[in-house]
């Protein structure tokens, strides 16, 4: 199986450097493919220096973008790049592509403890907190119910010979294979970040694939603070985000995805939500504004409002 890992990064080029070098020296990856969101922090002129480095490891090649087009614009071109212009010097092509952020960690037995999972077609790790190990840094949400996972004790408690099915946190180390690319095509890029990822598992869902987690598989990430905060006294979360670039992209890519995948009822309960906690749980009146104003731009079919909160 040939796996080829693609990286989308922007502007946090210590985090980059970190991850490339463990990439290099994990047995069974073999390229790696970064995408640069035009990052203006060195960069590129970084990842020239080490794609034309000949030490041992994984070969590395860089691709850097027109214009900064987020995580989504990030991996539709990474995941493109991978399944259409990977073939070693034998053409042998890309069988499994391991996707991930920049400011993942995976540990050095990741690739091979979801290697050893076989039958899934995009499956992956937990991500844990880099400062708090034991501590999972997206909750997961169990199908079926209301249980939150919050820790690994609690994701090994309630896997199934050491696995979660149907369960995957896409994007952070996450395996696909070339099939299931081919089969239900990339990521939607227009929708910059949040919910991009969601939307394409959600895709793969509705395609058939097998999804899994394995627990015993390890990214380590940074905290990202106050996902799945909760509300209405603890009977379920928000997604709150202090960036408004998150909160904005988050508001009208999930009324989207709720809407194509789940239907308007669930479109509905979400505005609910949205209203009850920025008006009772975290007071800030301005946030529903703009969470109105984002779903009706993505519900006409405007992906451009998020460039106002860009940096």
């Amino acid at each position: 199986m040939r796996v080829v890992a693609v990286v989308v990064t922007f502007n946090r080029l210590p985090l980059l450097q970190r991850l490339v070098a463990r990439l290099r020296e994990t047995d069974g990856v073999a390229e790696v493919l970064v995408v640069d969101n035009a990052s203006t922090d060195g960069t590129g002129e970084w990842l020239q220096e080490v794609a034309a480095d000949a030490a041992p490891g994984a070969r590395v090649r860089a691709e850097t973008l027109d214009r900064n087009r987020g995580g989504a614009g990030g991996f539709h071109r990474g995941l493109e790049w991978a399944v259409e212009d990977t073939a070693d010097a034998e053409g042998t092509s890309t069988d499994l592509v391991w996707l991930m952020d920049d400011d993942g960690l995976p540990a050095p037995d990741c690739l091979a403890t979801l290697l050893a999972h076989e039958g899934a077609d995009f499956w992956g790790p937990l991500v844990v907190d880099e400062q708090q190990p034991d501590r999972l840094v997206f909750p997961i949400r169990m199908p079926g119910g209301t249980e939150v996972v919050r820790d690994v004790a609690g994701a090994e408690a309630v896997a199934t010979g050491g696995v979660l099915e149907d369960i995957v946190i896409p994007f952070n180390g996450v395996l696909l294979t070339r099939a299931l690319v081919e089969r239900i095509g990339l990521p939607r890029e227009e929708f910059f970040i949040w919910g991009d990822d969601h939307e394409y598992r959600l895709r793969a869902e509705r395609a058939g694939a097998r999804i899994a987690t394995v627990v015993g598989a390890r990214v380590h990430h940074p905290s990202i603070g106050e996902l799945g905060s909760p509300m209405m006294g603890g009977r379920t979360t928000y997604n709150h985000s202090p960036s408004d670039l998150k909160h904005y992209c988050m508001a009208r890519n999930n009324t989207l995805n709720l809407r194509d995948y789940r239907g308007w009822p669930h479109v509905l309960l979400f505005w609910l939500k949205t209203v009850w906690f920025y008006l009772l749980t975290r007071r800030q009146p301005r946030r529903i504004t703009m969470s109105a104003r984002a779903a009706y731009d993505g519900l006409r079919g405007d992906f451009t409002g998020h460039e106002r909160y860009l940096r």
